[in-house]
């Protein structure tokens, strides 16, 4: 069945085919980790999860590659303030290596939590620093660049379609510039390479032909996303606020160096939102997968919370959304359990599943043909098979999941079997006296066909 994707840069649904069948290359835009990631950002990387779990559903090998920004990446993306590992440095009193390790592991432990894969290649952006410095010259030789007082610089006047993904107007923002230009020829370049300022030690710089300096924040992904997947591959991934600044520069630097675009298709994950305002850590307000957890929370529900809303559209986050998510999934697993052992899936409810998979990741789609699937009159274990099927893509470890294992005191065990002896000698009357005993005592007796479950009645 056909797999359609929706194409930033074309601004179309577009059939997918891979460049280099069977495999497909995948980059997927990593942490900066000077701080935890929020739930905001989580949401972006259980969309690229679900991509790459859609894209293994179709039978497609995926090479996934991450990067770990952990230098470059400054306070604003007009290339001016502090480096944001930096800032952190100074904020946690460790250095800025000590918190790359800390929060890059923080991350690490998020994705587990939610499930979500781990990418195939994780590139730290200071363990590649020489393939940065390389690219650099590449986009220097090709005339691209001009030198400031404090690094080198992209000409973006160079590109005649610069900007052409977000649909910048290019004139508009050179007629209307508010920003501070300082040495800058256009309001749109960027840098490449900054030099270390002559006033103070950075914590991390390195020697190039430029002088002493550190990367900027795009050259990076173009130098590491091109090492592992070549100078144009399959699909490049990242969040909504990535289209305008980063995606753009990524594309003008492979463009003047390769003469590509970097990717056949650009998708993207839209904004997490609290309050009805967009979810940041710049805004000093948000939530962290461990304020989750810290509160109750199953972190498998704030999957199952992102899943029933497309990717492609705003997420407003509550506390009773969150709620509504847990309670639904627990249904879902207890549902599915007492289904028992899987059989064979279903064929029409797959294809029915992969149509709206492979029609941009309809996840809210997906999640509700599950619930149409738990009301049908199929077999129980082809409901539990086809259902297991579904969560390949899902990602909700339905197979694994056992109920929570109650300290049941001796005396209501005791009753509980009695009632099991009066059903096998079909004594209705007493079973149903014992059961009224059990419920009484504050318990509850599910009959599954693995034997009888009890538990506190809640």
């Amino acid at each position: 069945m056909t797999l359609k994707l929706y194409d930033t840069y074309t601004r179309e649904l577009r059939t997918f085919e891979p460049l280099h069948p069977p495999t497909v290359g995948l980059y997927t835009c990593g942490p900066t980790v000077y701080d935890y990631a929020h739930i905001g950002n989580l949401r972006t990387y259980i969309f690229e999860d679900v991509l790459r779990r859609v894209l293994e559903f179709n039978g497609y090998p995926v090479k996934h590659v991450t990067n770990i920004t952990d230098v470059g990446h400054l306070t604003s993306d007009a290339d001016v303030g502090e480096d944001k590992m930096e800032a952190g440095s100074r904020r946690t009193g460790k250095s800025a290596w000590e918190i790359a390790e800390l929060y890059t592991q923080a991350f690490k432990d998020d994705i587990a939590h939610l499930n979500i894969l781990e990418p195939t290649i994780w590139c730290q952006a200071t363990a590649h620093i020489q393939e940065q410095i390389a690219l650099v010259k590449c986009i220097e030789e090709q005339g691209y660049t001009y030198r400031t007082s404090d690094g080198i610089y992209f000409d973006t006047s160079r590109l005649s379609d610069y900007g052409y993904m977000a649909r910048l107007d290019v004139e508009g923002l050179k007629a209307g510039a508010r920003i501070d230009m300082a040495e800058k020829r256009n309001p749109t370049d960027f840098a490449l390479w900054k030099f270390s300022p002559t006033d103070e030690q950075r914590q991390m710089e390195w020697d190039s032909p430029w002088g002493v300096g550190f990367p900027g924040w795009h050259i990076e992904c173009s130098a590491m996303s091109a090492k592992y997947l070549g100078s144009f591959f399959d699909i490049h991934c990242g969040g909504e606020d990535h289209i305008s600044v980063h995606h753009t520069n990524e594309i003008a630097q492979t463009q003047a160096c390769y003469s590509t675009t970097l990717a056949n298709f650009w998708l993207h994950g839209y904004f997490l939102q609290l309050n009805e305002a967009k979810m940041a850590k710049s805004a000093g307000e948000f939530l962290r997968l461990q304020t989750l957890i810290d509160q109750g929370y199953d972190p498998l529900a704030y999957r199952f919370f992102c899943l029933n809303a497309h990717y492609r559209s705003k997420l407003n986050f509550s506390w009773d959304g969150l709620d509504g998510a847990a309670t639904a999934l627990d249904r879902l697993r207890a549902v599915s359990h007492a289904w028992g052992a899987a059989g064979t899936p279903d064929a029409g409810f797959i294809e029915r599943f992969t149509g709206h998979v492979n029609n941009d990741l309809n996840t809210p789609r997906a999640v509700a043909l599950t619930w149409e699937l738990s009301k049908s009159n199929l077999p129980a274990a082809t409901k539990q098979a086809t259902l297991y099927e579904f969560d390949r893509v899902l990602g909700l470890r339905l197979a694994q999941w056992e109920p929570s294992q109650e300290t049941v005191p001796d005396e209501i065990l005791t009753l509980v079997e009695q009632r099991s002896q009066a059903r096998a000698t079909k004594r209705w009357q007493e079973a149903d006296t014992l059961r009224d005993q059990i419920q009484a005592a504050g318990y509850e007796v599910e009959d599954t066909p693995q034997g009888p479950r009890v538990h506190v009645r809640k």
